[in-house]
C-alpha cells in the first residue's frame, strides 16, 4: 500500500429490513439484471477484508459472515451496531442491500474521501442532495463511540432509533452521486432499475458483470477487443464463427496465464487469422499465362516400330 492508497476496510451490509413498500417481499433477493440486489452490492465491496451481512442467512455469490440485531427488526442503527461488532478494520463501508447501481469504483471513492479528509465518515448524496448514510465509509472508532453514546443517552438501547440520530454526532464529508445512491424502495423503483440497465451504453457492461458473477470469475474484460474479434470472424469467415472464435479466445487465455494480457494476445492472433481468411476470399482469381507458339512443346517422336502418322488426305486445292 502506498501513501495515497486507502487503508484496508471491512464491509457491513444491512439486508434485514421489512420492505413494507414492497409488500413484505424479500427485497435483497429481488433480481435486477438477473442478479439479486444483495449480490450486486456484495460485488461492489468484494475487496473488503471481511464482509458482514446483517440479515437471515441465504445463498450469496460469495462467502460472507452473517449476524442479526437483537431483537431482529430493530432498525438500521441496531443493525449497524450488530454488524460493527464483527469488524476489526479501522474503516468500514456501510451499505444497504438495495443499491442496483453501486460499483466498486464508488466504494473506492468513498474510502479515498475518508482517507484524505480526516472526517469521521464519507457518505453519498442523492440527486436531491440528501444524505445517504447507508452508502458510506466510516472510521470504526468514531462509529463505536457514537453508538455507545447514543445507547447510553437513549436508555433503552438502539432499537428503533433513526439513523439521523447517529450521523448527527459525526463529522461527515459528502460525495455527490445520484446514480450509485439510487435505492429500490418500491416496485416502481425496481422497474426503473431494470429498465435503466438495458439502456444502450449500459447493457453490455451490465451483462458482462452478471456473467462474471454467475461464473465466479474476476477478470477485467476488454469488451471492445472481443467485439472486434467477433466482427472480424463474422466478416472474414462466417457469421457463426463469431461466438465460436470468442469462446476459443477465452479458452486459449485460460490455458495460458489467464489474465487480461493473455486474452489480448489470443484475440490478436484470432483477429489476424480472420483477416488472412478475408484477404484470400477477396483476392482476384489468377489463371495460368498462355504460352506462345514458340513455347509450345514439340510433338513426340513415334516409338520404334510404330507406323508413321499418315499424311492427311488430300482435299480441295491439294
Amino acid at each position: 500500500m502506498t501513501a495515497t492508497d486507502p487503508p484496508p476496510y471491512d464491509a457491513i451490509v444491512l439486508a434485514g429490513g421489512a420492505a413494507r413498500r414492497l409488500g413484505g417481499a424479500d427485497k435483497p433477493s429481488v433480481r435486477v439484471g438477473g442478479r439479486p440486489l444483495l449480490d450486486r452490492v456484495l460485488a461492489a465491496c468484494a475487496r473488503a477484508r471481511r464482509t458482514v451481512v446483517v440479515a437471515t442467512p441465504r445463498p450469496t455469490s460469495r462467502p460472507v459472515h452473517w449476524t442479526r440485531e437483537d431483537p431482529p427488526g430493530g432498525g438500521p442503527v441496531a443493525a449497524l451496531d450488530a454488524g460493527l461488532r464483527h469488524t476489526t478494520a479501522d474503516r468500514a463501508v456501510v451499505l444497504s442491500a438495495d443499491l442496483p447501481f453501486l460499483e466498486e469504483a464508488t466504494v473506492q471513492r468513498l474510502l479515498a474521501a475518508l482517507h484524505t479528509t480526516g472526517a469521521d465518515g464519507a457518505l453519498l448524496t442523492d440527486a436531491d442532495g440528501r444524505d445517504q448514510p447507508l452508502v458510506a465509509a466510516y472510521r470504526t472508532t468514531a462509529l463505536r463511540h457514537a453508538l455507545s453514546a447514543l445507547a447510553e443517552a437513549n436508555g433503552d438501547g438502539l432499537t428503533g432509533l433513526p439513523l439521523r440520530r447517529l450521523t448527527a454526532a459525526l463529522n461527515l464529508t459528502r460525495v455527490p452521486d445520484p446514480l450509485a445512491s439510487f435505492d429500490c424502495d418500491t416496485w416502481d423503483d425496481i422497474a426503473d432499475a431494470r429498465a435503466r440497465i438495458r439502456e444502450h451504453g449500459h447493457v453490455l457492461d451490465e451483462w458482462i458483470s452478471a456473467v462474471k458473477d454467475e461464473l465466479g470469475i474476476d477478470l477485467e474484460v476488454d469488451t471492445h477487443l472481443l467485439l472486434d474479434v467477433a466482427r472480424d470472424a463474422a466478416h472474414g469467415v462466417a457469421r457463426p464463427a463469431a461466438p465460436l472464435t470468442t469462446f476459443l479466445v477465452g479458452y486459449a487465455a485460460a490455458q495460458g496465464k489467464g489474465g487480461p494480457e493473455a486474452v489480448a494476445e489470443a484475440a490478436r492472433k484470432a483477429a489476424a487469422l480472420a483477416l488472412r481468411w478475408a484477404e484470400e476470399a477477396n483476392a482476384p482469381e489468377q489463371s495460368a499465362p498462355e504460352q506462345s507458339a514458340s513455347e509450345q512443346p514439340a510433338p513426340a517422336d513415334p516409338a520404334p516400330g510404330a507406323p508413321a502418322a499418315e499424311d492427311p488426305a488430300p482435299g480441295p486445292g491439294r
